[in-house]
């Protein structure tokens, strides 16, 4: 997920004090001049929290003259002085909140909590002003209008369409009081972000499960016990074990702690995140989806899921519901076979035990050891984190001729983060600026993701911007004694990130607005997803692979055994990611009237009940903490992509099989067409031109070990 805000120029006043304010000091704010730094990195050492308010104060009013230079042009709207300024347009506003809302994320402090409720407000009341400007539409209708007659290139007429399409979809054609009806309801929307945001990290940080008795960590691999007693020694808990809900902590204990006690109390924790007084984020969900659903009204959509879908590929709520319905049968059918042998293991030892929510990972994992010999404490042993590191470089340069040096004396955002110079292998021409975050932090929030620091895009002028990208992520420390040794799951993460990271990196869009990862929400998770599928496989595996000890390469018989295991538990992981895809959807669809109170916790079941999910599965992420969704508007309605491009990534993966893991001809096809062309061309001509057809859904059936159901689809 990636959000580009653009904006704006500073009063006479605004700009006096600001030079007042630095004159005090002594010293210039470092967002009001230039870097001076190698390829732009921001200077993070010289950034202070006072600087970030002015910055932003100055890009407004900067992008405000701009736009309104723009709207008032006395020449003929064309596709240079309409289009293309409005995109150079707020290039100060852009560079501020590209590193605020970074750090925001990575190193989210009470000062950038307090900077965060000032911040968004403004540029979200600035963005409204910018897209409802009467004069600016006008000139980009005419464009619109006349587009077949104006010579435009393929990218740029897709940019007038795309850009006249957002300014209707913002408000443009609205009157002059329902604008202002959809200004308040987007300033309430920006509000309750934050407010979601704050009660999810706070009560993130606040769940601790500490365990005092050492017989209760009977199963839990010794690094993750390590890391607990180190935890629980920076909290005062001397000679105790703390385990947190971030998933390095979190999941160890699901899959592997033989206490039935602990695993019952992790989960809880879990299932109950952010949905407890203080930090209760129900009743911000209930005014979420009451404006999100006035937001869609005053649009003229007839549901938020609605107004949500109509720009992407899926066009409308239905095909993503009806894509999901294909996937879902299949996936809980499986479930139950999964069910069945976890309860004949847990049956064989005697114990009583009838499989519970918290029993899932624990159980699926003895599963998996009987089924497959496959010991995943034995697997991680082979993938530190600076092996994995070494995968994901040693695939770019083999499929997309591109090499990375670190650069050891760049700025950083904070120690932990490495900074990496790509080149051209041939030519040696810097390509980006790459940077990974790996461990997690209490400021941090979980999960992991891929965003910039600055885009990419070539001017009419010839003057090209290369990308500064940076990949986030929580994954399991380094003990005393033990590097970073990551599971499977964190190693296939650190793939799909990387992916997200090559499509910003290698794009070469000339628009600013086509570039990298700016293309449709549901294609977007393409080249992220494909690029896990090099993970596991045997040809790259030999290459990383290594024992952090022995520095032997992985056994033949264990990459064996991973694939083979490919499968395992796909149903329980399918089935819970389409179950939170299409609650997801039913929160879109869901218009509660003004005076409803909104139940959450009624709503989820309602929908489990609809879809007769399993009743051992919950959803991937239950709304209190589903943050895609209700941190921001980015995935709102749109956590189906994930699946959407599963879609589109196992059936692109089977050309590379057929032609070769590493084949040149392939790489440089899904290079050309996927990678470097961003969003300047429809996403769907951009896949048939890789792919040579559309694709189906039963590729990806056959990728999770599922069989296709007999489903008629309803077509729009």
């Amino acid at each position: 997920m990636k959000s580009i805000i653009t904006g704006a120029v500073l009063t006479a006043a605004l700009l006096t004090n600001t030079t007042a304010m630095n004159a005090q000091t002594s010293r210039e704010n470092p967002f009001l001049v230039a870097y001076g730094t190698t390829y732009e990195i921001p200077p993070f050492d010289k950034i202070q929290y006072s600087d970030y308010l002015p910055a932003v104060e100055e890009g407004i009013a900067r992008q405000k003259a701009e736009i309104k230079a723009i709207a008032e042009n006395p020449e003929a709207p064309t596709f240079a002085n309409t289009i293309l300024a409005m995109e150079k347009s707020g290039e100060l506003l852009t560079r501020v909140i590209l590193v605020f809302s970074s750090l925001n994320e990575t190193d989210n402090t009470p000062e950038m909590q307090e900077l965060s409720e000032k911040i968004y407000p403004m540029v979200s009341d600035a963005s409204d002003e910018i897209s409802m400007n009467p004069a600016l539409f006008k000139r980009v209708k005419t464009l619109y209008d006349n587009r077949d007659r104006l010579g435009l290139t393929g990218p740029e007429k897709k940019a007038v369409e795309d850009s006249y399409k957002s300014f209707t979809r913002n408000g443009a054609l609205l009157s002059d009081s329902d604008k202002e009806k959809l200004k308040e309801v987007n300033k309430k929307l920006t509000d309750l972000y934050l407010a979601f945001n704050k009660n999810l990290l706070a009560s993130t940080n606040a769940f601790e499960l500490i365990v005092d008795n050492e017989a209760d960590l009977a199963g839990i691999p010794a690094g993750i016990v390590a890391t607990a007693a180190s935890e629980a020694a920076a909290k005062g808990y001397n000679g105790k074990w703390l385990f947190t809900l971030h998933a390095p902590s979190r999941l160890p204990v699901l899959k592997f702690a033989d206490s039935r006690q602990l695993r019952e109390k992790m989960y809880n924790g879990y299932m109950n995140l952010a949905s407890t007084a203080p930090y209760d984020n129900r009743p911000v969900i209930g005014e979420i989806v009451k404006n999100r659903a006035k937001k869609a009204a005053i649009l003229g959509f007839k549901n938020y899921a609605a107004y949500m879908t109509d720009n992407v590929m899926a066009k409308t709520p239905e095909a993503a519901n009806d894509l999901l319905l294909q996937i879902w049968e299949p996936a809980k059918n499986k479930v139950t076979e999964e069910v069945a042998e976890m309860q004949a293991v847990a049956d064989s030892e005697g114990k009583g035990v009838k499989i519970a929510p918290w029993d899932y990972y624990y159980y699926a994992e003895k599963v998996r050891a009987k089924k497959y010999d496959l010991d995943e404490n034995e697997v991680s042993a082979y993938f530190p984190i600076d092996n994995v590191r070494k995968g994901i470089f040693t695939l770019a340069e083999k499929l997309y001729g591109v090499k990375f040096t670190e650069m050891p004396d760049a700025p950083k955002y904070n120690p932990e983060v490495t900074v990496y110079d790509v080149t051209d292998i041939k030519t040696g021409e810097h390509i980006a600026v790459f940077m990974t975050d790996y461990f997690p932090r209490a400021s941090k929030r979980q999960g992991a993701w891929m965003s910039e620091f600055k885009g990419s895009f070539v001017d009419p002028d010839g003057t090209v911007g290369r990308p500064i990208i940076y990949n986030v992520g929580n994954f399991t420390r380094p003990t005393a004694d033990t590097p970073a040794l990551l599971t499977i799951d964190e190693v296939q993460t650190m793939f799909h990130e990387f992916g997200h990271g090559l499509h910003g990196m290698l794009s070469r869009a000339a628009l600013r607005s086509q570039s990298g990862t700016n293309v449709d929400r549901d294609f977007v998770e393409l080249p992220s997803q494909i690029n896990e599928h090099w993970a596991l496989h045997p040809e790259l595996l030999k290459d990383y692979a290594f024992h952090y000890k022995t520095g032997e390469p992985i056994p033949a018989e264990l990459v064996r055994k991973l694939e083979a295991a490919s499968t395992h538990n796909q149903g329980f992981m399918t089935t819970e990611l389409a179950g939170a895809s299409l609650l997801d959807l039913a929160w879109g669809s869901y218009n509660p009237a003004e005076n409803e109170t909104v139940d959450v916790d009624r709503f989820e079941k309602e929908v489990a009940a609809k879809l007769g999910m399993p009743e051992l599965i919950a959803y991937r992420y239950r709304s209190p903490y589903f943050k895609h969704i209700f941190g921001s508007d980015g995935y709102a309605s749109g956590y189906y992509t994930y699946l959407w491009a599963e879609v589109l990534d196992t059936d692109g993966f089977e050309l590379f099989q057929e032609k070769g893991v590493f084949d040149p001809a392939t790489a440089k096809s899904f290079k050309e067409n996927i990678l470097e062309m961003g969003g300047s061309q429809d996403p769907m001509e951009l896949y048939v031109k890789f792919r040579g057809h559309r694709p189906s859904v039963n590729a990806l059936l056959r990728h999770r070990g599922l069989k296709p159901l007999d489903i008629k689809v309803k077509k729009d």
